[in-house]
């Protein structure tokens, strides 16, 4: 592959693009209402495109291929519990959201206990947010830097160089629509970028099919043992079982609580659920993702497979293998487009974590201790001097984490795991047990962060089963000292 002036120009006309129709949709913005919600009045079809964007990073544009080239299809399994939390997500936490005609996720715990587990909720998230989205930022560089040295181009730079200039630029045309439009300028450009990333996913199952000698036919005999989605996990010894990642129990129950956590307690999915006009049209965008997301990563991994077949097994780094095919197969045009993709997909997680981050903090923590008195205007400006803060913020996180060893990184990718079940744990200690107070449930959250620390740091236990076990704990031991609060008092 050359990486041409054909791909130059398919590239930076994308960024031109991107931060102009970023702009012109965001609208004016006249409150914070308008730049955080926008005034409730996206459609929901949008808001369900921009939350399947939000949730496709540049590494899973490239990983999840990875995954079906090394083992099977048995990753499938989990939007089959992606489904389900969905599904729960819009009955049980939705209507109380829009009940109370809340701005963040954490309103409702606040309402429902207090300020102290509503603060405490926000700043664990905004931590969980700058660690994990910093990363992902600078994981989108490393490809790049790998895409482009590998096909000739800037063979002199370094890559630090390399993951310095990505870095700087996503962030820039991110924040720039995203501080001047708010939250639906992020929404519709999420939307068009969705479209952007899937026509490259497209345009490379496209090339495959005409590389493969014998095209879908070849890769449905070749790869035919790789067709396996079901698996029961019964063929390993009890004690290990929940050492694996993709049995249906794991993926079923896993993750389903994991998309509770990521699409019902985290402000990055939450707060573009909250722009549409109805509770109604906010379920149907949760629920119609769900299936979104199940067709998105069959197309990834069965084009894992269509590699699988082109290199005839060979071992690879399955992580590399796609980077590897983008630079030496992919006709030049097309690979620009591949490049846009990774952007697209990297600028739609940026573009959420900027905008739910300033809410949060502007909304949670600035407005109810700081802003009771200022008026529309001030506020506005307000918001959007935070979103600048986290914006340098989030950029001095990659930079941060291209300085440290690659399992540090590893870590901090699964540092939701670490967060997501006290989280989680906490919202349905409010939603579905009435006895439970403040001091209840912010103990068990705090219990449960603790149980994942060791959980994931002395155990084998899969990924998959972490936010299950830590919301579990967090509901056991709101309740237990809920129980135990209620017989001390009884006896006084």
């Amino acid at each position: 592959m050359s990486f041409g002036l054909a791909d130059w120009i398919i590239v930076v006309l994308y960024l031109i693009g991107v931060a102009i129709f970023g702009i012109i949709s965001g609208g004016k913005q006249r409150s914070t209402s308008d730049y955080f919600l926008g005034a409730r009045q996206v459609p929901w079809l949008a808001v369900c495109f921009a939350v399947v964007a939000t949730e496709t990073s540049a590494l899973t544009f490239l990983s999840i291929p990875g995954v079906a080239y090394a083992t099977n299809l048995n990753f499938l399994q989990l939007t089959f519990g992606y489904i389900l939390g969905r599904i729960i997500v819009s009955f049980v936490l939705l209507p109380a959201y829009y009940k109370g005609e809340l701005a963040t996720a954490y309103q409702f715990l606040g309402i429902r206990f207090g300020k102290k587990i509503r603060n405490f909720a926000s700043i664990v998230f905004m931590l969980t947010r700058l660690a994990a989205d910093g990363v992902r930022l600078f994981t989108t560089a490393i490809p790049l830097a790998i895409i482009l040295k590998s096909s000739g181009q800037l063979a002199n730079w370094s890559d630090t160089q390399i993951y310095i200039v990505s870095i700087a630029i996503v962030s820039f045309v991110t924040f720039l629509y995203t501080f001047i439009g708010g939250v639906r300028a992020v929404i519709w450009m999420d939307v068009v970028q969705m479209f952007i990333y899937i026509g490259g996913a497209i345009s490379a199952i496209i090339v495959l099919s005409l590389k493969i000698d014998g095209g879908i036919s070849q890769v449905l005999n070749f790869a035919s043992e790789k067709f396996k989605i079901i698996n029961w996990g019964f063929d390993k010894p009890l004690n290990e079982f929940f050492t694996q990642p993709y049995t249906l129990f794991a993926s079923l129950i896993g993750g389903a609580f994991l998309s509770m956590a990521s699409h019902g307690a985290d402000q990055l999915i939450v707060q573009r659920l909250l722009t549409t006009d109805s509770l109604k049209n906010s379920q149907k965008a949760l629920i119609t993702t769900g299936f979104i997301v199940a067709v998105q990563f069959f197309m990834f991994l069965f084009l894992g497979l269509m590699l699988y077949t082109f290199y005839n097994g060979a071992k690879m780094n399955p992580n590399e293998v796609f980077a590897d095919f983008i630079v030496k197969y992919m006709p030049s045009g097309i690979s620009g487009l591949i490049i846009a993709g990774l952007f697209a997909a990297a600028m739609s997680t940026l573009a959420g974590s900027m905008s739910s981050l300033a809410s949060s903090a502007m909304i949670d923590i600035y407005k109810p201790y700081f802003g009771k008195d200022n008026d529309e205007k001030k506020e506005l400006l307000i918001s959007r001097i935070i979103t600048a803060i986290w914006a340098v913020l989030l950029v001095g996180s990659a930079m941060f984490f291209m300085k440290t060893e690659r399992t540090v990184v590893e870590l901090a990718l699964s540092i939701a795991s670490f967060t997501y079940g006290g989280l989680l744990g906490s919202f349905l200690l409010g939603a579905l047990f009435k006895k439970v107070n403040e001091i209840d449930a912010l103990i068990g959250f705090v219990f449960g962060i603790a149980v994942m620390i060791y959980v994931i740091l002395n155990t084998k236990i899969a990924w998959t089963w972490h936010t299950f076990i830590g919301a579990g704990a967090t509901i056991l031991v709101g309740n237990l000292i809920s129980v135990v609060r209620g017989a001390v008092r009884s006896e006084v």
